[in-house]
């Protein structure tokens, strides 16, 4: 993946050296993009090994709707054990935001009486019912920032907003579904490899759903940062030669819910191997 060399090599380059939370300090630029298109390979790291089991239990977990470790432990996924309380839980993260964005709203009846009525979204139903029913609706979005909840939240998501875009040439021809990511805050040695990966599952598994092909992944980032810690592997990562992109077979459901860890087959993955990094909470 020749773009993510380059993104390592334009924060190395010109990114401006900034604090941060962690204390561990960073360089870093706002507002770079980067795209993939899936019909030209799966975008999974090939300059360094990338644990592609973590990646697929974690987005299935988020799928789940969970706010709680316990499935990604069971499975032997520890990425988010920095960040869980005693119990395994994170708050209201990323899945449970996906799934059941909780409301409470006003609505004025007769008489000036007022009614509290309270729900929850099921934002990626929803979005899957539409991209079915109104494919060309320009409001395909689900978004894991709820300003209410953040403080509630161990870690406010930083893949915070993605969008769906529909393409047909004509109308013999299966429609191609684009997905569009906003990260706010993005570590690209650890985390983005993962992110890439992800969302490339997700963009797949919403196609095969929608009786569509996969795209491009599109990412723009707020915050793209490199820690200080991780020059030194993201230089080595530099050195080697990007390989043949592998192929992802998944095969075709019903509902995003009938996934399963089984259903993903990486064929033809040859990287170099892993880069040990420490991560920074």
């Amino acid at each position: 993946m020749q773009q993510y060399l380059e993104l390592l090599d334009h924060l190395l380059t010109h990114g401006k050296d900034r604090p941060d939370r962690t204390g561990v300090g960073t360089r870093g630029v706002f507002g770079y993009q980067m795209r993939f298109n899936l019909q030209e390979g799966f975008p999974l790291l090939t300059t360094k090994k990338v644990h592609v089991k973590s990646i697929i239990h974690e987005l299935l977990w988020f799928l789940s709707g969970s706010g709680n470790i316990a499935y990604l432990k069971k499975n032997g996924v520890t990425i988010w054990d920095e960040w869980a309380d005693a119990d395994g839980d994170l708050g209201p993260v990323y899945g449970v935001q996906w799934r059941h964005w909780r409301y409470n709203q006003q609505v004025r009846k007769s008489l000036g009486v007022v009614e509290v009525q309270i729900g929850e979204v099921d934002q990626i139903a929803n979005l899957i019912r539409d991209l079915k029913s109104n494919p060309f609706s320009r409001r395909h979005i689900v978004s894991a920032w709820n300003p209410p909840l953040i403080p509630l939240m161990k870690l406010p998501p930083c893949h915070t907003l993605w969008q769906c875009y529909v393409e047909e040439v004509d109308k013999h021809t299966v429609p191609t579904l684009h997905l569009h990511l906003y990260a706010r805050s993005i570590d690209s040695f650890l985390g983005l490899p993962f992110n890439i990966a992800s969302y490339a599952f997700l963009l797949t598994m919403l196609a095969h759903v929608t009786d569509m092909d996969p795209g491009d992944l599109i990412i723009s980032f707020g915050d793209l940062h490199l820690y200080k810690n991780h020059f030194a592997q993201a230089k080595e990562q530099l050195s080697r030669e990007p390989r043949r992109l592998p192929l992802l077979c998944l095969p075709r459901r019903e509902s995003i819910d009938q996934f399963s860890y089984d259903d993903f087959e990486i064929i033809g993955y040859n990287p170099h191997p892993a880069i040990k990094a420490p991560i920074a909470v």
